[in-house]
């Protein structure tokens, strides 16, 4: 083939060939959108919409969040519940801080009949105290297996009553006795150290002072607060001299005077009146209305009602000069307490509930009706039984509302600021965020 006719050939096969599509990329496949990172809330329960108060004396904030994780607060906010979060709808309902009981007892004589292991009735008297809001119980005198129950308090998964516990109370009149009782009691761990200073009305013999010392030695050596069960207005300003740490009674005997409240008022030691404590004294003289309360009916065991409303009992209770002086005895505890209240003293909240007759939960709503008796308005009785309870206890993370605390609160249908008999319109109450069994 001539030259320049192969050339010519090569030039058409390459045009041709240079003609050809080139082999076309596979087309681009939609990204994924990218999760949105999680909020910081993720994750939390939502307490939502509801008005709260939250035991710091600050006034309450309707449409609130309480934001809830490992049972603790996270943080409160106002508004819609945020993205993520579990939200518990509460609408319409208050939410205050649960109640402390400053000076209460658990025996374990509340729980149900079936159960018999003491520790299991122990936390059968939790169980109850926290059905009708008292999520913190501390005991002035409690029976040895209720150590094990403490050591649960701090659970985040707890749906009964906190417990801090003062073993068993000393009244020994001997020194070396009375000593040897309290440092028995410390080296079980106890928070406190209860004494018994008191001659039931004339009938029996004080703790003598030795003894009295003695035990206050003991405690102090070992950083370890008094409570003191008092009577007489004497006896509680000499124990404040002497240290104590906790005046766990109302004084009785007559108004209290200015050095007392000084003294009160130069420690700083809190004062728990337990005025519900004189009404289990006399009240069953006849056959009280509260028995018929449908709030007491709901979990009120019905031995302990069948026992006091016994004819027998009744007449003797009726009859009895104790009764009657313990009757007047709340006459002048509440005039006390006007008087401590207005000199600013701090007022824990406390009922001495547990023991026979005193039915615990039910008692200490009857002691806020008996704390506004003598003067006090509803928020100040409220913030004895939460923030101020707190403070005089020691305690850190409970009593108020605010982040890092545990999430002990009550839900109420009704608003308590306007009316104390609104605490009794429970709709829930929680424990370490935990709904407790109603």
């Amino acid at each position: 083939m001539p030259r320049l006719q192969c050339m010519s050939l090569v030039l058409v096969l390459l045009v041709a060939c240079g003609s050809e599509a080139p082999p076309s990329a596979p087309a681009p496949q939609p990204q994924a959108a990218a999760a949105p990172p999680p909020g910081p809330y993720a994750g939390m329960t939502a307490f939502a919409g509801a008005t709260i108060w939250d035991g710091t004396g600050a006034r309450a904030r309707e449409n609130a969040v309480l934001l809830v994780s490992d049972g603790r607060i996270q943080d409160l906010l106002f508004g819609d519940a945020p993205d993520g979060t579990r939200v518990v709808d509460l609408g319409g309902t208050w939410i205050v801080p649960g109640f402390i009981n400053a000076h209460a007892h658990v025996s374990g004589r509340w729980a149900a009949d079936e159960v018999q292991d003491v520790a299991d009735r122990v936390r059968g008297d939790l169980a109850l105290y926290a059905r009708y809001g008292v999520t913190t119980v501390n005991s002035l005198g409690d029976p040895r297996e209720a150590m094990a129950v403490r050591a649960g308090r701090d659970d985040a998964g707890l749906r009964y009553a906190r417990l801090y516990l003062a073993g068993s109370i000393i009244a020994d009149s001997d020194p070396a006795a009375a000593r040897r009782q309290a440092t028995g009691n410390i080296a079980h761990g106890v928070d406190w150290i209860k004494i018994r200073i008191d001659d039931d009305l004339g009938t029996g013999q004080k703790m003598p002072w030795d003894a009295v010392q003695a035990v206050f030695d003991a405690a102090h050596a070992a950083n370890v607060p008094v409570a003191t069960h008092i009577f007489y207005m004497e006896d509680a300003t000499r124990v404040l001299e002497m240290g104590t740490g906790l005046i766990a009674h109302s004084v009785r005997d007559r108004q209290v005077d200015d050095l007392f409240v000084e003294r009160l008022l130069e420690t700083g030691i809190c004062y728990v009146p337990t005025l519900t404590r004189e009404v289990s004294t006399f009240v069953y003289g006849s056959r009280p209305d509260f028995f018929a309360d449908p709030f007491f009916q709901e979990a009120a065991r019905q031995s302990e009602v069948e026992r006091v409303s016994d004819a027998g009992f009744m007449r003797r209770m009726a009859a009895s000069p104790s009764a009657a002086a313990y009757r007047q005895a709340l006459v002048q505890a509440q005039d006390n307490l006007r008087i401590l209240l207005g000199s600013g003293v701090p007022i824990a909240f406390g009922t001495d509930s547990g023991p026979a007759g005193r039915f615990p939960g039910y008692f200490e709503h009857i002691e806020f009706q008996l704390m506004i008796e003598a003067g006090l308005t509803p928020q100040e009785a409220l913030l004895s039984a939460t923030s101020v309870a707190a403070d005089c206890l020691g305690l850190q993370d409970i009593g108020t509302l605010e982040a890092g605390k545990w999430a002990d609160f009550v839900v109420l249908a009704k608003n308590p600021l306007r009316d104390i008999l609104n605490t009794r319109s429970i709709k829930a109450v929680y424990v370490a965020g935990n709904e407790v069994p109603r």
